[in-house]
């Protein structure tokens, strides 16, 4: 027969066991309840501040009107530009071939000279594509191939 000492223990064993289970899961589930709740606050805070930036005066953004810096995109011009908002290389460009000697229209070589660059094929091949970028925004026309001149401004 067996020992009631031995059933006891052997139940109790099993209970000890089953309290290490579930506080393991306890465990669990306390880590996941806290991450939840940390979620919950982030997800609380994002809809405090959406309602207070929605709930202020509206701001009105406005673009910078200063002129352009060295390496900056070339705009695509529209009314009312002028060439200060171009960045410094192209403006010195589109000066020149506004000028008199760019009326009739100028090749990149004597953009080049006018410019005072040394006329090698590295800066004339980079006037070039700089002209042709001028093209393409409305700033400079090509009235034939590798030739060049400002686009006259329509008058006001």
């Amino acid at each position: 027969m067996v020992s009631v000492l031995g059933l006891l223990e052997a139940r109790e064993k099993r209970v000890r066991e089953e309290i290490a289970r579930l506080r393991e899961e306890a465990e669990r589930v306390q880590a996941a309840l806290g991450e939840a709740e940390r979620g919950l606050q982030r997800l609380v805070d994002a809809r405090v501040t959406v309602t207070e930036v929605l709930a202020g005066p509206p701001s009105v953004v406005t673009e910078p009107t200063g002129s352009a810096v060295t390496g900056s995109t070339v705009p695509r011009r529209e009314t009312g530009m002028t060439a200060t908002t171009l960045a410094p290389d192209y403006q010195r460009i589109v000066s020149v071939l506004e000028s008199e000697a760019g009326r009739e229209g100028m090749r990149c070589q004597q953009l080049a000279v006018a410019l005072g660059l040394e006329v090698i094929p590295a800066k004339v091949e980079g006037l070039r594509s700089k002209a042709k970028r001028l093209v393409e925004r409305g700033w400079a026309l090509q009235v034939r191939p590798g030739v060049f001149t400002a686009l006259a401004v329509p008058a006001v």
